[in-house]
């Protein structure tokens, strides 16, 4: 009860469950582009089923505190830069996460042919156990940066269920509309080769600040959303056809 009216605590969850929601959109995209190879009826339960999952695995992770603090510790050295569990496991998730964006990319430049061999060969399991790989990576790096701002894991617990909750809100239209606009698909795809380098990176020792790379997937966002804006007013241009003089 006392939480509930410490205005510290409010301002500390709102803070927090903001921050979710931006370390999140990487993982609504990665999503929205795996079930956007399943059929129309599998599509919505494998976005809950992802986000439900996101969910549960971040709270579960913050139920065992002292198993992410013993991660940070080096279990052995590489040509003098020592690895953790977490810089394995950022390690690992990157090289999947370019495998599978450089994937999507290949497959979106095969056309229509190779996209159909791809549609066959998704399933249900196949796509959600891939969103379980990447939600482990992805909810990693989101406790550890919720550790490090709020000390309450009340509070924490509290800010990762209110933003999955915003997630889910938002996912359906989020993915209708990167399915739509093949150029957001695209675009999407190359931050997600960005930020598995960026993972692998910080595996390895070498911090990349995040709000460079969220900076630079705004900007290029609004860009798009701007050149879509007037393809689409580009389109709906009267021409008029030339004077024609007969015999001529």
């Amino acid at each position: 009860m006392e939480l509930l009216t410490d205005p510290q605590a409010w301002i500390a969850f709102a803070t927090l469950t903001l921050l979710e929601l931006v370390l999140g959109i990487d993982n609504i995209i990665f999503i929205s582009i795996l079930v956007d190879k399943l059929p129309p009826t599998q599509q919505e339960v494998a976005r809950r089923i992802g986000l439900f999952m996101a969910m549960f695995m971040r709270i579960g992770l913050l139920l065992v505190l002292s198993w992410i603090v013993g991660l940070v510790e080096p279990l052995f050295t590489v040509m003098g830069q020592s690895i953790s569990g977490r810089d394995i496991i950022l390690i690992l998730g990157g090289l999947f996460l370019i495998w599978k964006s450089t994937g999507e990319i290949h497959q979106s430049l095969e056309g229509e042919e190779d996209a159909l061999n791809s549609s066959v060969k998704a399933t249900l399991t196949r796509v959600v156990l891939q969103i379980m790989v990447i939600d482990l990576v992805f909810s990693l790096d989101s406790i550890i940066t919720a550790v490090g701002m709020v000390d309450e894991v009340a509070i924490m617990i509290a800010a990762v269920v209110a933003s999955v909750g915003l997630m889910m809100l938002f996912a359906n239209a989020i993915g209708q509309f990167v399915s739509r606009h093949p150029s957001i698909k695209m675009l999407a795809l190359t931050f997600l080769v960005v930020v598995g380098v960026v993972l692998v990176a910080e595996g390895f020792g070498h911090h990349v600040p995040k709000g460079y790379i969220y900076f630079a997937m705004a900007f290029s966002l609004m860009v798009e959303l701007l050149n879509i804006r007037f393809r689409k007013r580009a389109s709906n241009v009267v021409r008029l056809h030339p004077n024609h003089i007969p015999g001529k």
